[in-house]
């Protein structure tokens, strides 16, 4: 027999307040039953997958993302150690492109912020006469753009 618990407290061990588990209930994330009186009642076991949401969610994964691990378990079930293992090692090359995203990041704050607008006086080094507006809108080096490519498409 499974233990079933009510949403109160389901929302305190999990530290999910009731309405994001409602949110999830409805994105098919977690299931719940209801009882004599209409109250939603979740197996223990959604414990377990609300841990599993939450931690995605930490990693950087879209709500779409998760659903498509939980989907992907035989008969939906809660994740195992195992089922995590093989997920998290299958998001490593994502995290690995964000890491990567961020280090150039870090590494281009420190110059020019790439934005063709040279309102900054450093800017006029990187971005002379506002070449970078022939590369298209946005921050143009933070978007991969060199300085050079700017020169040579004006």
């Amino acid at each position: 027999m499974t233990t079933l618990i009510s949403i109160g407290t389901l929302a305190k061990r999990s530290g999910v307040k009731a309405s994001a588990l409602r949110f999830y209930e409805s994105k098919g994330l977690i299931n719940s039953v209801r009882s004599s009186g209409q109250t939603r009642q979740f197996p223990r076991e959604v414990l377990r997958r609300v841990a599993f949401i939450r931690v995605a969610q930490n990693v950087g994964l879209s709500l779409e993302d998760i659903a498509a691990a939980l989907a992907s378990l035989p008969q939906q079930r809660t994740p195992t150690s195992e089922d995590w293992a093989q997920l998290s090692q299958s998001w490593r090359p994502m995290l690995q492109a964000r890491i990567d995203a961020l280090c150039a990041l870090q590494t281009q704050l420190d110059s020019c912020i790439g934005c063709g607008c040279l309102s900054l006086q450093k800017c006029s080094l990187y971005n002379r006469d506002d070449q970078a507006r022939h590369l298209g809108t946005g921050p143009r080096f933070l978007l991969g753009d060199r300085p050079s490519s700017a020169s040579a498409s004006a």
